[in-house]
């Protein structure tokens, strides 16, 4: 069965709080569904370097009102002229279909991070007059014509795993390509609902508000571990212990902002966390570089009032009034710029052993919403990744390292600084 645009804005409606749709939404929503027309948003769905993972996300989105499968959701209330997976037309027809949805007014939702080495042809995506037309081609010229472009998925939106080191095809993501605001819907796959809430805002004729990352601010503006129902729970040291929090076997609910606790996967059944597994961090840019080894313990973050007290007791400032100073050595490294990126400038405030030298603290201040990472400098160990909070500072709290550092690496975006560490051992590394 198919539904009409009526049927999907009547779904929208019905299921306002479960979408978390914001009122104001859901009352432009009943006006569009009093003035509805036959006429539906053309969409353009590209696929790049991808699994397709977001689309079978989608297709998961099974429901017993409203669009009840894919094929309801994309048919019913949009015109979806070209999709590699879903269309039923090929080759010549399908391309015919493509010029005839983008000669009017369009939408385009990219798939998948846009190979860009060896001129694009690692990654083609039609044959018209006998001349492949690559990704990197097309997503540049469909761009600039769109009336709004989506990147679905961590690919799409930041490179995701296709852009992993060594990146040998040169994966970017859309607004890289195109230098575009594009709205970003990450996820390693995507949520669906995250999807079905952003296409709803637009039919309402509202584009939500983005974060620095271009993501709605109202789906990931909470770290995971904030809603996460073990976050106070007995840290477990052994996988399959349930009910433990898993952050030092390397969860990274700390740093990955995202509403699973509350939205949950397959129809609300459950999520990585409740199934026993460690957060990975698919949301953010930087995944998964950024967030390796994933199973890395992870102790950072001042949004967790545990740590927080952890760093700020008298104890901590006597055991750190030794050791090597750094306070002369903040800006000793330094690359880049801020060409490619958002943040502006790095600063490293703190660096020092504290709680009788069991436990290090690096802090600073940096870009609102910046990806910081910190490592030894002598050697690489990377410590942790953090996000910067929307006044820019950010802190790693690590407890039970290793190899006692001399001097930490912090980067964020094109910015590196390094400093001595104070109060470290004298056989840091």
């Amino acid at each position: 069965m198919q539904i009409s645009r009526r049927g999907f804005l009547k779904y929208c409606i019905g299921s306002a709080a479960a979408l978390g749709l914001p009122l104001s939404v859901v009352g432009k929503l009943e006006e569009a569904l009093g003035a509805v027309t036959d006429g539906l948003p053309k969409v353009v769905w590209l696929a790049g370097a991808n699994c397709t993972g977001c689309t079978v996300s989608l297709a998961n989105r099974i429901s017993n009102e409203g669009p009840t499968d894919l094929a309801d959701l994309l048919t019913g209330y949009i015109d979806l002229a070209y999709h590699p997976n879903l269309m039923g037309a090929a080759g010549d027809q399908a391309v015919q279909r493509l010029h005839e949805a983008t000669s009017d007014d369009f939408i385009l939702v990219v798939e998948g991070g846009i190979p860009t080495a060896f001129g694009g042809h690692t990654c083609m995506l039609w044959t018209e007059n006998g001349v492949d037309v690559t990704a990197q081609a097309a997503v540049q010229d469909l761009s600039a014509r769109a009336a709004a472009v989506l990147s679905i998925g961590t690919c799409a939106s930041h490179g995701g795993i296709p852009a992993g080191n060594p990146n040998p095809t040169g994966i970017v993501s859309v607004s890289e390509l195109t230098g575009l605001q594009t709205i970003n819907i990450p996820g390693c796959p995507t949520h669906p609902d995250w999807i079905v809430w952003t296409i709803a805002n637009l039919l309402a004729g509202e584009v939500p508000a983005l974060d620095s990352q271009g993501r709605p601010q109202a789906l990931y503006q909470g770290y995971i571990h904030s809603s996460c129902p073990y976050r106070n729970a007995h840290e477990a040291e052994q996988f399959g212990r349930a009910g433990s929090c898993l952050e030092d076997l390397g969860c990274k609910g700390k740093i990955t902002r995202a509403d699973c606790p509350s939205r949950k996967w397959n129809g609300g059944v459950n999520w990585c966390i409740g199934a026993g597994s460690i957060c990975l961090g698919c949301t953010e840019s930087g995944f998964p570089d950024s967030f390796s080894p994933f199973y890395a313990e992870q102790e950072s973050d001042s949004h967790d009032s545990s740590d927080s007290s952890d760093s700020n007791s008298g104890s901590d400032s006597d055991d750190s009034s030794s050791g090597s100073d750094s306070g002369s050595s903040d800006d000793d490294s330094s690359t880049g710029g801020d060409s490619g990126g958002t943040t502006t400038s790095l600063q490293i405030e703190v660096a020092d052993w504290r709680r009788k030298g069991k436990t290090l603290v690096v802090q600073g201040r940096t870009a609102p919403d910046a990806m910081v990472m910190i490592a030894n400098a002598a050697t690489g160990t990377l410590y942790g990744v953090i996000a910067a909070d929307s006044d820019g500072r950010w802190r790693l709290v690590k407890r039970r390292v290793a190899e006692p550092p001399c001097r930490v690496h912090v980067e964020a975006g094109q910015l590196a600084r390094e400093r001595n560490v104070r109060g470290a051992p004298r056989k840091c590394v």
